[in-house]
């Protein structure tokens, strides 16, 4: 696959892309850098942070580009994906504040496996690769809190192969519903991420037909509601009730 130049330059993002949030005053308490802002021994990792500003449909991490950092969820909500056969677009996750991204790529890996788009303007906490490594020597606390991370990362993400090896695409489509319902809510009736029909067969792993379908049919079932791109949920039990035996609440 070819790779595309990054549209970010992150060594002038802080001068030219965002204003700059410190990490002593932020009051995202999901960071993982920000739980552990007193078990820091220096703040030069702190202060050498940079934030991004991202437009709504802004690629901040391009499949197969060299690993250059980590980036931590200011504010908005970013899709994950990695591209298969034939450029067929897998979602991995929806993420929102305090999230990280770019982790998988971190460590050993030269090249990101996955890359990474902003669903709303958002900003982004930037931190090097080198600056990263070198935080994680000096702060056992911080190595632990990370290393603990990846465990729980692990088990999610082969949790999740196994359920959806089980499931029908039904199933598959509601556990997606359910899934954005968990980690982003509810907005006036409707889920508070609204999704192209796309973009839950991307995350379900099956077609924008089929997902067409199963909408249909549970509409017609009066279990959801659709007005455009917005989805609500009217018996949650029900949903719930239908994958119960897959384990739903795993991936939250």
């Amino acid at each position: 696959m070819p790779i595309v130049n990054q549209n970010i330059d992150f060594r002038t993002a802080r001068k030219h892309n965002a204003t700059e949030t410190s990490c002593s005053i932020c009051e995202n308490k999901n960071c993982l850098i920000n739980r552990n802002i007193g078990n820091f021994y220096d703040s030069q990792f702190i202060n050498n942070k940079n934030n991004i500003k991202c437009k709504k449909g802004q690629q901040f991490i391009i499949e197969g580009a060299p690993v250059n950092g980590l980036f931590l969820i200011l504010k908005g909500t970013v899709k994950v994906f990695r591209t298969g056969i034939n450029g067929r677009e897998q979602i991995v996750r929806f993420a929102k504040e305090g999230e990280i991204i770019g982790h998988r790529g971190f460590g050993t890996e030269e090249y990101y496996s996955i890359g990474a788009i902003a669903l709303q303007d958002s900003v982004l906490c930037y931190f090097s690769k080198e600056g990263l490594q070198e935080a994680l020597l000096k702060n056992p606390k911080f190595a632990y809190d990370m290393m603990l991370f990846y465990a729980n990362e692990l088990n999610r993400s082969e949790n999740k192969v196994k359920s959806i090896s089980q499931m029908t695409v039904r199933e598959r489509v509601i556990d997606s519903l359910l899934y954005i319902h968990r980690k982003f809510g509810d907005l006036r009736g409707f889920l508070n991420l609204p999704l192209s029909r796309k973009e839950y067969a991307d995350y379900a792993g099956t077609t924008e037909e089929q997902v067409i379908r199963v909408f249909s049919a549970l509409k017609k079932e009066n279990l959801i509601s659709a007005q455009g791109k917005k989805i609500g949920i009217n018996d949650i039990q029900l949903l719930k009730k239908e994958i119960n035996d897959h384990n739903y609440f795993l991936d939250t």
